[in-house]
Parts: C-alpha cells; structure tokens; sequence
C-alpha cells in the first residue's frame, strides 16, 4: 500500500509540475512547445486557460491529500530501523593498563 500511494504521489507531482509549465504566462513558459497553434486548437484561449487552471487546482488537490496520507500512513507504521547511532553500544572500559603488543626492538651496542 506504501509504495503505491507513493508512485501515485509522485506522479502527481510530475503532473503538476508539467501542467504549471504549460500555462501561459507573461514569459510563455512551455505554451510555444507544440506550436502554440496545436496546444490552442482543440480549445479556445479561454477554454484552454479554463481547462488548465482547473486542472492545476485538481491535482494540487490530489498532491496535498496524497502528502498527508503518506504522512499518516508513514506515521501510523512506526520506527521500523533503528538509528545507527541509537544501534551503537560503547566500547568496555579497561580497567588496566594497556600492555604492549610487540616487544621493544632491541637496541645497538654502545661503542667505548
């Protein structure tokens, strides 16, 4: 269930993004993408500002109820790992000196 609530969320998410670019703005955004002529004629200048601007509203929707759900749903599940810092124990204390592992390399004679 987790995972396909998340792909839906994502791909809402591309959609959104895409619908947003279509729009036309002052800059033109993504409108001269087709033509300008092939994304307009299946609508009038009107209709297409309609159409996108209720489009945008329905999966903005779709995204922020999607968000939440995941929220709860991720919520609801509890911790399932445990930090790594939470995972650590700390090292036993020595109570005696450290002994040294190899012996001392021995010394040259002294010359008289």
């Amino acid at each position: 269930m987790e995972t396909v609530l998340l792909v839906f969320y994502l791909l809402v998410a591309i959609f959104l993004v895409a619908v947003i670019l279509m729009q036309r703005s002052s800059g033109g955004a993504l409108s001269g993408l087709g033509g300008d002529s092939g994304a307009t004629s299946i609508f009038s200048a009107r209709g297409t500002g309609n159409f996108l601007t209720r489009l945008t509203a329905i999966l903005a929707t779709l995204f922020f109820l999607s968000a939440i759900a995941l929220s709860l749903l991720y919520k609801s599940a509890g911790p399932k790992q445990v930090s790594i810092l939470e995972g650590a124990q700390a090292p036993a204390t020595q109570n005696q000196p450290a002994e040294p592992s190899a012996p001392a390399a021995p010394t040259a004679p002294v010359a008289e």
